[in-house]
């Protein structure tokens, strides 16, 4: 009884392989396909909208100015009073201005919004 299934072990074992030049290059194509596909997939899905909202925060912050209202990264709501190259002072309140690095802008507010 045992010796019948390894007969039918055998039997559906892997077809023997040819010569070396045989199918080689195809089934390397064959087996790089799915890690290809996989990256394509990672790319669009994952790495390309990160990389646009990068552009899109350095370019916003890029274009900041007197005046724009915004929001901070720690939740900060305030009006710009001066910009420098590595910094923003905010006016936040009434005498009340604080130094914060321009990478910490979260969002501009619309003009709109309540202070």
């Amino acid at each position: 009884m045992l010796i019948n299934f390894i007969d039918i072990a055998y039997a559906m074992g892997p077809a023997p392989q040819g010569g070396a030049g045989e199918g080689g290059a195809g089934s390397l194509l064959g087996s790089l396909l799915p890690l290809i596909l996989i990256f394509v997939i990672f790319y669009f899905l994952l790495i390309r909208p990160q990389q646009k909202k990068a552009k899109d925060h350095k370019n916003m912050i890029d274009n900041l100015k007197k005046g724009d209202k915004i929001i901070t990264s720690g939740g900060i709501y305030g009006v710009i009073e001066a910009v420098g190259s590595n910094t923003i002072t905010l006016k936040v309140g009434e005498n009340v201005r604080i130094k914060i690095g321009k990478p910490y802008v979260a969002a501009l507010r619309a003009s709109s919004d309540e202070d």
